[in-house]
């Protein structure tokens, strides 16, 4: 039987290796007597190394996505799989290793510790990683190397993002996973933002999924992904990505 996944993707994605691959994903949530449907039979790839927008409006299940991919949370019915582990019928014990050693988080809120600095924020990550990069390297990377001793009470909102940026990074993760990371953001700071997860997909190779309800961040991808009502609407592969620095919205 031919899935979803096999026919919204062209014959060159297809052949790519598959970092992430969810089957007939649905979820959901009892409230009180009524059941909501988040997601309503999904399926998705992500491939190594490239860059994936996530499209949709409030409500549309980007989230619930990005949380079962991520290993936050586990489907009602359907599969995902990490490099062929079966994720979805993995324990507690198991998803905790997975979100440790391979996904990093970007969230809209960075949820820095307010009584550490940049580099200590950091750090956290690296004193459990298997082999990660160090602090300083990864705030180099985001280009905040100036900054690292600073409190995030001292750090505008978009340095605040890019040290939260550089603590998912630090472990090496093989996919990483953003969800709304300009949401609390003015334009010029959400582009400066958006410049630096592209600049990680691009010079370290980090598959990278966005997740997003502004259309404009679409343009850098390599694939968008648009979600409406719990289902995938359309799978598009961009033909001429634009740079970051070139977004307006």
């Amino acid at each position: 039987m031919t899935s979803q996944a096999d026919t919204l993707f062209t014959d060159n994605s297809y052949r790519r290796e598959v970092v992430l691959e969810a089957h007939a994903l649905t979820k959901i949530y009892k409230m009180g007597e009524v059941d909501v449907h988040a997601l309503r039979g999904v399926d998705v790839r992500l491939f190594a190394g490239e860059f994936v927008v996530i499209l949709g409006a409030s409500g549309s299940g980007k989230s619930t996505l990005l949380n079962i991919i991520g290993g936050l949370d586990t489907p009602s019915t359907g599969e995902v799989f990490y490099r062929e582990r079966d994720l979805s019928r993995a324990d507690d014990k198991a998803l905790t290793d997975y979100r440790r050693r391979h996904v990093g988080f970007v969230f809209q809120f960075f949820n820095l510790i307010p009584s550490l600095t940049a580099r200590e924020n950091v750090a956290l990550v690296t004193e459990i990683a298997t082999n990660p990069y160090t602090p300083e390297e990864t705030l180099e990377l985001v280009g905040l190397g100036e900054r690292m001793d600073h409190f995030p009470a001292q750090l505008s909102g978009g340095e605040q993002q890019r040290v939260a940026i550089a603590r998912a990074v630090a472990k090496r993760p093989d996919v990483l996973l953003c969800d709304e990371p300009t949401g609390s953001l003015d334009f010029r700071t959400g582009r400066v933002v958006m410049e630096v997860i592209e600049r990680i997909n691009r010079e370290v190779g980090t598959t990278t999924a966005v997740i997003t309800h502004n259309a404009p961040i679409a343009r850098l991808a390599d694939r968008v992904v648009t979600l409406r009502d719990g289902r995938i609407e359309s799978v598009v592969e961009n033909t001429e990505r634009i740079h970051a620095s070139e977004l307006e919205w």
